[in-house]
């Protein structure tokens, strides 16, 4: 696939600054603990992290609206907080950050998803977990429904799906009806449960394995990889995919049947975390900003590559993306 330029990035960009993009999806509070590693333990054989710093950063959905808020974009964040502490720890910083949060349902029978994860070293150690994957209620449903419904002017909409309970069923398929009546983009982040759920998106971006796990078949090879595209194509009745496969890239299947590679540019990674959050938050700005499907892969790549130079979960720029696209 074409590279595209620097020069042709900023012009997409001038294109999408300041459209709003909304986000629906699950939710993370991600907490971070920073240290160094010198020495084992000698109570078990696991390292001693000496915490130097401890960060809190916003994760899943929140982390694609952030990425879109880091490219000039005004996001709307939907989903799903706990009535608890991290809560209102997350929508702070949601609120610093720029975020519009108003879509978020408070769900006092839940806690809010934290992720905590020890870094030592620059290198993650170990991540805990603080969930409640339960199915998001119907009163909770029609206050997301509804806010959507009130909100004018949405150049998009992101689907953020992490299998935490955000999106239902009814969720999913109302936002892709009315998006498809108003004629608004849709870009999906998929995940297993919910894979077919999808159906008539403007664009869906599985990676490998969830692919795999979608047609029931693994498949290896640029011919095999070529057909399990068409065929989920074909199943989802999607305009476009783009299939994420890794240190191996991407390949996108276009509605006129061209199919095009992706590859991937040679960098020193030093934590994958977020880059799929990056990925969607990029394609469905470039998309918005007047970019082809092939450009808009082609950024999305970029832009995913350079966070995995970071430690931690970080958030591309419009400077950060244009200087990449120059190396």
């Amino acid at each position: 696939m074409q590279n595209i330029s620097a020069e042709r990035f900023r012009t997409i960009a001038d294109n999408f600054k300041g459209k709003s993009i909304a986000v629906i999806g699950d939710v993370m509070l991600d907490r971070y603990f920073w240290g160094d590693v010198s020495r084992v333990s000698p109570e078990a054989p696991v390292p001693v992290v000496d915490i130097e710093k401890e960060t809190y950063h916003l994760g899943g959905a929140a982390n694609v609206a952030n990425n879109l808020k880091s490219l000039g974009i005004k996001s709307l964040l939907c989903g799903i907080i706990g009535d608890d502490k991290n809560g209102l720890e997350f929508k702070k910083i949601a609120v610093d950050y720029g975020i519009n949060c108003d879509g978020m349902f408070v769900d006092a029978d839940r806690p809010t998803t934290v992720k905590t994860r020890v870094i030592g070293n620059n290198q993650q150690i170990v991540r805990l977990d603080v969930e409640v994957k339960k199915a998001i209620s119907d009163v909770g449903e029609k206050y997301i429904l509804d806010y959507l419904d009130n909100y004018k002017g949405i150049a998009g909409i992101i689907f953020s799906d992490y299998n935490k309970g955000a999106l239902s069923l009814t969720v999913i398929t109302e936002i892709i009806r009315k998006a498809k009546a108003y004629n608004i983009p849709v870009f999906v982040d998929p995940k297993d449960e919910n894979f077919f759920a999808y159906k008539d998106a403007t664009v869906v971006k599985p990676n490998r394995k969830e692919t795999q796990n979608a047609l029931g078949y693994e498949f290896k090879g640029t011919e095999e990889t070529i057909k399990a595209g068409k065929d989920l194509m074909k199943q989802l009745n999607a305009e476009n995919l783009l299939v994420t496969l890794g240190f191996d890239g991407m390949i996108l299947f276009e509605k006129d049947g061209s199919v095009s590679s992706v590859t991937t540019v040679a960098r020193k990674v030093s934590d994958v975390s977020g880059a799929g959050d990056t990925a969607i938050s990029t394609l469905a700005a470039a998309i918005t900003g007047g970019a082809t499907m092939k450009e808009a892969a082609n950024l999305s790549n970029f832009a995913s590559g350079r966070v995995c130079e970071e430690p931690g979960i970080v958030s591309i720029t419009i400077d950060d993306l244009a200087k990449a696209l120059n190396k």
